[in-house]
C-alpha cells in the first residue's frame, strides 16, 4: 500500500515538473524527508508524511488537475463539474436550503457573486429532467450526507431567468419576459397528449403564446405548476434567477408603474395561490418594496447582506480564497488580492470576497477592476451624478477612506429613490459598493449603520464614473487644473466656464434647480473630479456653508515643498455686490478673515506657496480672481 501510494506520488512529481525544494516549501516538511520518501528509501513513512505531500500534490479523490482550467463567465454547473473546470464547493447551500423548510426564498447579492451558478447547482440536483445528474455531486460536500441520495434528481422544477429582460420600454421588457414564459411551455409540449389534460386544460395552454393578455400571463406558471403536478406527481420547484433586472430597468427608463403592476400579478400567482408550489427561490440585488411587487406574498423569506442565513454560500470565503491562490501558486499576492476584491460583509460574515474578480485574477495573475466592467452601472451613476449636494458629499467623505453614518433601509422603494438621501445609500450597501463597518442602531425597520467603500475595486469602479462625468469633447476639466497648477487666471477663467457650462446640466435631476442652488450641485461635482484626479498629488478637504452661498476647498500637497491652494466659491449676492468683480473680492476677503492658510501652515506648507482664488458665481458664468 505504502509503495504504490509512493509511486503515485513520485509519478505526480515528474507530472507537474516540480523540484524537491518546491514540494518540501508546500508540504511544510524538511527537504531531507522528502528527498528520501520520494526516492523511495523510507519503508513505511509516516501517514502525516504522505498525507502532507499528497496535499502539496494536489492528489485529491476528485482526480482534478492541480490546476484546473478556469472557465470566465461559465454558469453552467454541469459544464464546470464535467470539464474539471476550477470550482468552489457551494454544495452545502442545498442541505441549509432545503433544511430551512422556507417555501417561497428571496436571496439579494451583489452583481456577480455565483446566484446564477447556485440555481444551477438546485436544478441539476432536484430536476427529474437532467438523466445522470448524480454523477455531478459524488465527490461534493452534499453527498456525504446519505439522506440527499435519495432526494436527488426527484422534482419537477422551473428554471427561470429575468437577467436578460432588459428591454428599453414597457412592450419591449414585457414581451421579453412572455418569451421565458412561451420557453417554459416548449420544453413540456409534450405533455398536451397526456389523458388527464381536460379540454379546458389544452384550451388554456393554447391560450400562453406571444400574444397572450396579461390576465393569462399572470396564471401561466401557476397552470404549468399544476400540470406538472398531475404528470409527476410531486409539486413543483421554482427557482428564478435575476428577478430585479426589469424592475431596475423599469425605473431608469420610466415605465416603473406599468412593469411593477404585471410583476406583481404574475408573482401573486406563482408564488402566493400556487397549490401546486413545492418551494421556490427568486434571487436578485434588491429586496424591492414589499407594496411595489410582494404586497400579497406574507410567505416570502427574505435573505439580504445585512440579514444572512446563507452567509458563506454566495462569494468566497477568506479560507477559499487562500487555497485558490495556493493552488495557483499565487501565494505572494494574498495581501493585495485583499485590498482589491475583499471587504463585502455578508450576515455574521466579514472578509467575503467578490467570486468574479478573484477567478479572474486567477486566470490572468493581474489586479485590475473586473467587477465593474460586467454591466453598466447607470442606475448607481445617475443618483450619485443627480443627487443632492448631501449625496455628493458623502461621496466625497468615502472617497477620502471614511465612513459615514447612515439610515439603512432594506426594502428599496426605486420610485422614492431619487427623493432621499437613505434610499440612495441602502442601494449601494445591497449592490455591494459599501460595507458595514459599525452597527450603530438595529431598533426597528430602518437600521443605522456606519458604512464605507467596500475594498480597492470598488475605489476605482466611482473614480472612473466620476472621470466620465468630465470627459465630453466640451468639457475642459484637465486644462482648467493645469492652468490652476501654472497660476494661469486668464486661462482659469476660460476653461472653468467652459466646465460650468456643460456640467451644470449635467448635474441636474431636472427639478429645475433655482440660480442659488446650482452652484451648490456643481461644487460638489467639482470637488469629486478633484479628488479623484489628484488622489496621487493632493488631499483634497472641502467645507460648505450652503445657507450662505460660500463654499470653500484646499488641496494641500502631499509633498510639503509643492504648492497650496485656497478656492473660495461664493454666489454672487446683486444686493450687496455691484458685479461679479466685487463677489470676487469678498470671497478672497473670506479667505483671509477666516485665516484658512493656519492649517497648511501648521503641516509644514510655507506661506509663500500658497494661493488663494475666489470664485464668483452668477447663473452659469463664472469669474476667478
Amino acid at each position: 500500500m505504502a509503495n504504490s501510494k509512493i509511486e503515485e506520488l513520485q509519478n505526480r512529481k515528474k507530472e507537474l515538473n516540480l523540484t524537491y525544494e518546491h514540494i518540501s516549501e508546500k508540504a511544510g516538511l524538511p527537504l531531507s524527508t522528502v528527498q528520501k520518501v520520494l526516492g523511495g528509501n523510507i519503508e513505511s513513512p509516516r501517514q502525516s508524511t504522505i498525507e502532507a505531500l499528497e496535499k502539496a500534490l494536489e492528489m485529491n479523490d476528485v482526480g482534478y488537475p492541480s490546476q484546473p482550467e478556469i472557465s470566465i463567465g461559465n454558469q453552467d454547473f454541469a459544464a464546470i463539474i464535467e470539464n474539471e473546470y476550477f470550482y468552489v464547493d457551494k454544495t452545502d447551500f442545498i442541505r441549509r436550503w432545503w433544511e430551512s423548510a422556507d417555501v417561497v426564498t428571496l436571496i439579494t447579492r451583489p452583481r456577480r457573486f455565483g446566484k446564477t451558478l447556485n440555481l444551477s447547482m438546485l436544478d441539476y440536483f432536484f430536476s427529474n429532467r437532467h438523466e445522470g445528474s448524480k454523477r455531478l455531486f459524488k465527490e461534493w460536500n452534499i453527498w456525504k450526507d446519505a439522506k440527499y441520495h435519495d432526494i436527488q434528481g426527484q422534482y419537477p422544477v422551473l428554471f427561470i431567468s429575468f437577467a436578460s429582460i432588459k428591454g428599453r420600454d414597457y412592450g419591449t421588457a414585457r414581451q421579453q419576459i412572455i418569451q421565458e414564459i412561451v420557453s417554459l411551455y416548449r420544453n413540456y409540449s409534450f405533455l398536451t397528449s397526456e389523458s388527464f389534460m381536460t379540454e379546458m386544460d389544452k384550451s388554456f395552454w393554447n391560450m400562453v403564446g406571444y400574444d397572450m393578455a396579461d390576465a393569462t400571463a399572470a396564471e401561466s406558471l401557476r397552470f404549468l405548476c399544476e400540470i406538472l403536478y398531475k404528470y409527476y406527481g410531486k409539486k413543483v420547484l421554482i427557482f428564478l434567477d435575476e428577478y430585479d433586472t426589469p424592475i431596475h430597468e423599469a425605473y431608469t427608463d420610466g415605465f416603473w408603474d406599468s412593469m411593477t403592476g404585471f410583476i406583481r400579478n404574475l408573482f401573486n400567482s406563482t408564488f402566493k395561490t400556487n397549490n401546486y408550489l413545492e418551494r421556490a427561490i427568486m434571487t436578485g440585488i434588491t429586496r424591492i418594496s414589499k407594496e411595489s411587487i410582494f404586497s400579497d406574498l406574507n410567505n416570502l423569506k427574505v435573505d439580504t447582506m445585512t440579514n444572512a442565513r446563507y452567509d458563506t454560500d454566495f462569494g468566497f470565503t477568506a479560507e477559499e480564497v487562500s487555497e485558490a491562490l495556493d493552488k495557483y501558486d499565487l501565494s505572494q499576492k494574498k495581501d493585495d488580492v485583499k485590498k482589491w476584491y475583499d471587504g463585502f460583509k455578508i450576515g455574521n460574515s466579514s472578509d467575503m470576497y467578490n467570486p468574479w474578480s478573484v477567478t479572474q485574477f486567477l486566470d490572468s495573475g493581474v489586479l485590475n477592476n473586473y467587477w465593474a466592467n460586467t454591466s453598466e452601472n447607470s442606475l448607481v451613476e445617475k443618483l450619485i451624478r443627480e443627487g443632492s449636494a448631501d449625496i455628493k458629499k458623502n461621496m466625497e467623505s468615502l472617497l477620502n477612506g471614511e465612513s459615514i453614518e447612515a439610515l439603512i433601509d432594506d426594502e428599496i422603494v426605486f420610485n422614492l429613490i431619487d427623493k432621499n438621501e437613505s434610499g440612495i445609500i441602502s442601494l449601494l450597501l445591497a449592490a455591494g459598493y459599501l460595507k458595514v463597518d459599525i452597527t450603530v442602531d438595529e431598533m426597528g425597520v430602518r437600521k443605522k449603520y456606519k458604512v464605507s467603500l467596500t475594498n480597492l475595486e470598488v475605489r476605482h469602479t466611482f473614480e472612473d464614473m466620476i472621470k466620465r462625468w468630465f470627459e465630453d469633447d466640451n468639457v475642459r476639466y484637465n486644462d482648467f487644473i493645469k492652468a490652476l497648477f501654472a497660476n494661469d487666471i486668464k486661462y482659469m477663467n476660460r476653461f472653468m466656464n467652459e466646465v460650468a457650462l456643460s456640467t451644470f446640466s449635467c448635474f441636474d435631476a431636472g427639478n429645475k434647480p433655482s440660480h442659488r442652488n446650482e452652484p451648490e450641485r456643481f461644487y460638489h461635482g467639482f470637488v469629486l473630479g478633484l479628488i479623484v484626479e489628484l488622489k496621487d498629488k493632493y488631499y483634497v478637504f472641502s467645507n460648505r456653508e450652503s445657507g450662505f452661498g460660500r463654499y470653500d476647498i484646499c488641496l494641500e500637497p502631499c509633498d510639503k515643498k509643492d504648492p497650496a491652494y485656497i478656492l473660495e466659491f461664493k454666489v454672487h449676492d446683486p444686493d450687496d455686490e455691484k458685479d461679479l468683480a466685487a463677489t470676487v473680492k469678498n470671497a478672497l476677503q473670506q479667505i483671509e478673515d477666516n485665516n484658512y492658510d493656519a492649517d497648511l501652515l501648521t503641516r509644514g506648507v510655507k506661506k509663500e506657496n500658497i494661493y488663494h482664488y475666489g470664485f464668483a458665481f452668477e447663473g452659469k458664468h463664472v469669474l476667478i480672481g
